[in-house]
């Protein structure tokens, strides 16, 4: 399984209008991958994300700490993972991945390629890409419900 939808000359405003189509199909939890060059849009998304989804207050980025954590509502814990710093995926088993994904939560990661085999697979993986002044995307389901997230992630004008 692995559907994908790709997009092309997207802007700030337009990536951050995305995060916000995005978010309510989020609500379920699950595991998203931001992937990128430094510089892409993978931090904007996941702030927009955060902010779509109700996170109040200063969304801190995670890259010296490795995870912030936020609750949303009553029972959706989600959990903005950044890897850039981090050398080998075995430095990730102190975080306890696994108790993070107990209950309703959804695991939001930047630079998932340092994770890997540690970390949990993705439902979708969202690649950005430096395309002059705009960002390109691609977007790729690994899940059922990863393809549910891709069907309601049109483009930011509904379309």
């Amino acid at each position: 399984m692995s559907a994908s939808r790709s997009m092309q000359g997207i802007d700030e405003a337009a990536l951050q209008a995305l995060a916000r189509v995005l978010a309510p199909h989020l609500v379920q939890g699950g595991v998203l991958h931001l992937v990128g060059d430094l510089g892409a849009g993978k931090t904007t998304f996941a702030r927009a994300l955060l902010v779509a989804l109700g996170v109040e207050g200063r969304i801190k980025s995670p890259t010296y700490s490795l995870i912030e954590s936020y609750r949303v509502g009553d029972d959706l814990r989600v959990h903005h993972l950044d890897l850039y710093r981090i050398a080998d995926a075995g430095e990730l088993e102190w975080l306890g991945l696994h108790d993070l994904l107990e209950g309703r939560s959804l695991l939001v990661v930047e630079w998932p390629e340092r994770g890997t085999g540690a970390l949990p697979p993705p439902d979708l993986r969202l690649a950005l890409a430096h395309a002059g002044e705009v960002r390109d995307l691609e977007a790729v389901a690994f899940s059922i419900r990863g393809e549910a997230w891709l069907a309601g992630f049109g483009k930011p004008n509904g379309g």
